[in-house]
């Protein structure tokens, strides 16, 4: 059950569980940055920034806020203690039963709503009021969208789309945005633009997990349903004053516009989910906004990527990318799938694992194909690791050794002109075509004689598990398999 109706809620709600700390004093010029940093390294709790340096104290930053396994399972309503691989694969279920009960939540329109008790327009707008973080020294401003949601609809179906998409603050009244090509946002935005008409936007800087969870994920419905589904109630909304574009009620603050086809100012570097300043410095669209709207004491929500684990987001969106791959592959018919992992420490979807119980010869060659393929699986995806199901998908020690001991490199599949992204820094820049290769390989044991590959040295399961519980105290935090805790909960 989803025991939250905003950003505040969910914060008492993790602050009762331990999963909450405050810092008071931090300055938003790199310092605040090298925090989130750290502590998503160690897969932290949420932290609420306060009295930052040169702002009003009550102007917040939340970051981190799904870096661990406990306040993603709080986040969807599932039991705390829920190991990883158990909330992948029940969200995996969950998923398509939500697509299908979407269109019974459409949003519900409201005359009043928190995000309204502060509405400012024109020349009142200062969006330097709120601490902007200058995440890390090589970018090129201040982000004020990281954790974000942008929303846009379609010229053509009046489609409504929300994604997360980086967002520059330029100055008190002006801000830029990238968007890749390919997704939602770009699409709609680009039809307006080459009809040299302006594209209604409206920014969305903070936002409850659970949204911002949809925002930044491809989902096949509505994204504003499918918040509904999951929470089994229609999401509140107002319209915008300008664009007439739905805006969550309990959003923190939001700013609504047009951006014009031919309005544009250099946006970035930034660092991105590669861990790479991949995309450069670029004219890029802006929106100067018409209408701002914020909360009292109101929270940006910060999520600055990172090299690997260090960024903010990878934790959270590595299990909801996980899920939705393991769902393709069973919608693809794809039998017999035991695990799914999308490993962290990439930071993008360059690695996928794919763990099953060989059914048939040619089994783990589908199960390849079809991950390497699918939506969530195909943009910016390099290599998939098939694993037999004696292989934990989460343990990338267990993984590693499947692949070396069982895969042979004359069988490694090759796909080219894969879809990428500008933001891959394996590309050169510029390009007519951001496509990448991908590699698939089989850490399986050779289906024809499955039965004969030698036996693996290890130890029973149940003599492991009387062991560790005999003994495991004797070694404390020194046994890593005690505790099994690397990312942030148990795996098993």
């Amino acid at each position: 059950m989803i025991a939250y109706r905003d950003l505040r809620e969910w914060m008492e709600k993790v602050d009762k569980v331990g999963e909450l700390k405050s810092v008071k004093g931090a300055n938003p010029k790199y310092e605040i940055g090298a925090i989130v940093e750290e502590n998503s390294r160690n897969f932290g709790p949420a932290i609420i920034f306060d009295e930052i340096k040169g702002y009003a104290a009550g102007f917040r930053v939340l970051t981190n806020s799904m870096s661990n396994i406990r306040n993603f399972n709080l986040t969807f309503g599932f039991p705390i203690e829920n190991s990883i691989r158990d909330t992948i694969k029940v969200l995996a279920g969950k998923m398509e039963k939500w697509n299908r009960e979407a269109d019974q939540f459409p949003p519900e329109l409201v005359k009043s709503a928190p995000i309204l008790e502060n509405v400012k327009e024109g020349k009142d707008i200062d969006l330097n009021i709120f601490p902007v973080p200058f995440w890390h020294k090589l970018d090129g401003g201040p982000y004020i969208g990281t954790g974000d949601a942008i929303i846009t609809t379609d010229p053509d179906t009046g489609e409504v789309n929300m994604g997360t998409y980086r967002i520059q603050l330029h100055d008190k009244n002006t801000v830029g945005f990238f968007i890749s090509p390919g997704k939602h946002g770009r699409v709609h935005r680009d039809k307006y633009f080459a009809r040299g008409k302006p594209c209604p936007v409206v920014m969305v800087f903070g936002l409850d997990p659970l949204i911002y969870a949809i925002s930044s994920n491809e989902v096949e419905v509505d994204e504003f349903n499918l918040i509904g589904a999951i929470r089994q109630e229609r999401m509140p909304i107002i319209k915008g004053k300008v664009t007439g574009l739905p805006i969550p009620a309990y959003a923190e603050i939001a700013i609504e516009g047009f951006s014009y086809p031919n309005e544009l100012r250099s946006e970035g570097p930034f660092g991105e989910f590669t861990g790479y300043y991949g995309s450069g410095e670029r004219e890029e669209p802006i929106l100067r906004p018409s209408v701002l709207y914020y909360r009292n004491n109101p929270i940006i929500m910060g999520a600055p990527p990172g090299k690997g684990i260090n960024g903010e987001h990878i934790f959270f969106l590595k299990v909801i990318h996980s899920s939705l791959l393991w769902d393709y592959l069973n919608k693809a018919g794809i039998p017999n799938v035991m695990g799914v992992w999308f490993h962290p420490a990439v930071g993008g979807r360059e690695l996928s694992i794919i763990s099953i119980k060989q059914a048939f010869a040619g089994h783990a060659t589908a199960a390849g194909h079809v991950a390497s393929q699918v939506r969530i699986g195909a943009y910016f995806g390099k290599y998939v690791f098939v694993v037999d199901d004696d292989i934990d998908p989460y343990d990338i020690d267990d993984v590693l050794w499947a692949v070396c001991s069982r895969s042979e490199p004359v069988e490694i599949d090759i796909i080219k002109q894969a879809w990428s992204t500008p933001l891959d820094p394996r590309i050169r820049k510029p390009s007519d075509s951001y496509t990448n290769s991908r590699a698939i390989i089989y850490g399986v044991k050779p289906f024809g004689w499955y039965n004969e590959f030698p036996p693996t040295v290890e130890v029973d399961p149940e003599l492991r598990k009387e062991v560790l519980s005999k003994w495991g105290g004797t070694f404390g935090d020194r046994w890593r398999s005690t505790q099994r805790q690397d990312f942030g909960g148990g795996w098993k």
